[in-house]
C-alpha cells in the first residue's frame, strides 16, 4: 500500500487478505469473537461487550482498550455498523456517524476454504492520531503513512493468527 502525500481527512485505508483452509463458519466464529482479539494484538489489550451484549449484532457497542508505544493508553467505545454471518463484521469507533475509524472482516468462500479480508479507514473523525497531527502539523503526511504502515502490519499479525487457529481447529474437526 502507498500512503505518501495523504492527509488524514483523505480517510485513508488499507485492507489485507490471506486464504485460510477453514470454511466461513469456522473463521467466522473467531473473527466475531472480540474478546479474542487481544490475544492476536501487540496493541489492543482488552475489549469487552456493553449494555449486556454477548455477540455482535447491528447496534451492538463494546469497549476496547489499546496501549502504544508513542500514542500511550486509551479506551474507545465502538459500534456494530454491519453483522452479516458469515460474511461481514464491521464497527466504527466512537461516533458511528463521524468515526474515528472504520473495521471490517469479510469472508468468502473460496477453493474450498475462506478469503479473509481485514479493511480499515482512518477517520474522517478525530483520533488520537488527530492530537499529533494537531501538535505537528507540518509532519501531518509522515504521521498518518506511518500509522497506515503500522495498522498494516498488525492487522497481516492478526490475520496469521486467525489462520492458524482456523486451520488447527479444522484439523481436529476431521
Amino acid at each position: 500500500m502507498e500512503w505518501t502525500g495523504t492527509r488524514y481527512a483523505d480517510k485513508p485505508t488499507v485492507e489485507v487478505p490471506i486464504w485460510i483452509a477453514a470454511p466461513p463458519e469456522r473463521v467466522w466464529e473467531l473473527v466475531s469473537d472480540i474478546e479474542l482479539m487481544p490475544r492476536l494484538s501487540a496493541e489492543l489489550q482488552s475489549v469487552e461487550w456493553l449494555d449486556g451484549g454477548t455477540r455482535p449484532a447491528p447496534g451492538a457497542r463494546f469497549v476496547g482498550r489499546s496501549r502504544h508505544e508513542a500514542l500511550g493508553e486509551w479506551a474507545t467505545t465502538s459500534h456494530v455498523v454491519e453483522c452479516e454471518p458469515p460474511g461481514v463484521f464491521a464497527w466504527a469507533v466512537e461516533d458511528p456517524e463521524q468515526p474515528a475509524a472504520i473495521w471490517r472482516f469479510t469472508l468468502q468462500p473460496e477453493d474450498g476454504g475462506t478469503l479473509l479480508r481485514q479493511w480499515m479507514q482512518l477517520g474522517p473523525g478525530r483520533s488520537g492520531l488527530s492530537v499529533a497531527i494537531d501538535s505537528m502539523p507540518e509532519k501531518e503526511q509522515k504521521i498518518v503513512f506511518v500509522r497506515m504502515r503500522e495498522f498494516e502490519a498488525n492487522i497481516g499479525a492478526t490475520l496469521t493468527a486467525i489462520k492458524k487457529l482456523a486451520e488447527e481447529s479444522g484439523k481436529a474437526d476431521v
